[in-house]
This record gives C-alpha cells, sequence and structure tokens, in this order.
C-alpha cells in the first residue's frame, strides 16, 4: 500500500497559473490527480479531443476539453488577500493538521 502524496492543490481551490501558455490565468481546480501530481483547471489548458461515434453521440466529432496542469506550475490563492501565497500546515488546538498561507510580512 502507497502513501498518499501531501498537494498543496485542493478540489474547490482558486489558484494561479505560473508557468505555460495560461502564465497569470486564474481558475478555480475541478479535479487533483494525485498519483500524477496535476490537476485539471476550469476554462484553461483547451485541447481538441477527437470522440468516435456512440449510442449517445452518433456522430462523434471533436470536443474541447480541459487537460491537466503540472501541480508545480499551480499557486494557490489566498482567500483573505486574493493573492497568490505559497502554503504550509501546521497543527490546530485539536491536534489536527490544517493548512496556512505564508505571506510575506
Amino acid at each position: 500500500m502507497t502513501k498518499a502524496n501531501k498537494l498543496h492543490v485542493r478540489k474547490g481551490d482558486k489558484v494561479r497559473i505560473l508557468s505555460g501558455n495560461y502564465k497569470g490565468k486564474e481558475g478555480e481546480v475541478l479535479e487533483v490527480q494525485p498519483s500524477k501530481y496535476k490537476a485539471i483547471v476550469s476554462g484553461w489548458n483547451i485541447v481538441s479531443k477527437h470522440v468516435k461515434p456512440s449510442a449517445e453521440n452518433p456522430n462523434g466529432g471533436i470536443d474541447k476539453v480541459e487537460a491537466p496542469i503540472h501541480l508545480s506550475n499551480l499557486m494557490v490563492i489566498d482567500p483573505a488577500t486574493g493573492k497568490a501565497a505559497r502554503t504550509g500546515r501546521q497543527l490546530n488546538s485539536e491536534g489536527k493538521l490544517e493548512r496556512y498561507f505564508k505571506t510575506k510580512k
């Protein structure tokens, strides 16, 4: 049994893309793929996918879908400040790990 990766990005987070064709763009994380270390961000990294005809889609065709982006190219946006920030983990009063944002002071 393998240990689950601790990731800085979660489903539903608002993130900024740090590099690539969509550098500087922001979007919401729709899905995280821990095994591939990638995430799908809504509205960005759109690719054309050829679809074979099927019972649901008898004509087939070309669909536009979001492709995964490597997590190293994403930075979480702090909801309090609206700026992209690094994240860390610390124990709360109940002894559970919680995420916090590392901001410059």
